[in-house]
């Protein structure tokens, strides 16, 4: 399993394994959360027979264009994206049908994930990619497990697991790819503060 403990030592998340509870509606009123549903169903009755799954299909498709307008967000029904995905502000999120998104990812608004000017490929993002408001992924790149990507970048180049990418263009931070290399972990102390520990070679 591919997961990574905060800053804190406090909080592992997979980037395998789906944390669904991240999905469910904290209340009536939560159209992220509700649109990302519509969405859920509508893929589950897709590939069933019968007048009730044909039914069902038609709600989620009515749900998911009420939710759609009421956030703002183009996020199609036929998306690929992993169960866990948290997308707080959905205003203005795109992504396209083909691109590829892993679980547990937290998107913020505005973000736009789909082929480059030239139409060439879209992205493929790993599990628990952090995407910063604004941010621009394009293209036939890869997003590794764990990275981050700040906000407003435009990235077009692949990348690493752990690494934190910015700028316009993006370009791979240091200090990321050299605190992933050590592959370190994190483990409060009694008093709250960290220890690293390097990892046993």
């Amino acid at each position: 399993m591919v997961e990574r403990r905060d800053e804190i030592g406090a909080t592992t998340v997979s980037a395998e394994v789906a944390e669904w509870s991240r999905e469910k509606p904290r209340q009536f009123w939560d159209p992220s959360r509700k649109l990302l549903l519509a969405i859920r169903r509508y893929q589950h009755w897709r590939n069933k027979k019968g007048i009730v799954a044909a039914c069902a299909c038609k709600w989620c498709v009515l749900r998911h264009h009420f939710w759609s307008i009421v956030t703002g967000a183009e996020i199609p029904l036929n998306c690929r994206i992993g169960g866990g995905l948290l997308i707080n502000h959905p205003n203005g999120v795109v992504i396209n049908p083909e691109a590829a998104i892993g679980v547990n990812c937290l998107i913020f608004q505005q973000v736009t994930i789909t082929n480059d000017d030239k139409g060439r490929g879209v992205p493929e993002i790993a599990g628990h990619v952090d995407i910063g408001a604004g941010a621009k992924v394009l293209g036939p790149i890869k997003i590794g497990a764990h990275a981050k990507i700040g906000a407003n970048s435009l990235v077009t180049i692949d990348v690493p697991a752990g690494a934190t990418a910015l700028g316009v263009p993006a370009r791979i931070l240091p200090e990321s790819v050299t605190a992933r290399e050590r592959s370190v972990r994190s483990i409060s102390t009694p008093n709250g503060s960290p220890t690293v520990t390097p990892q046993a070679t």
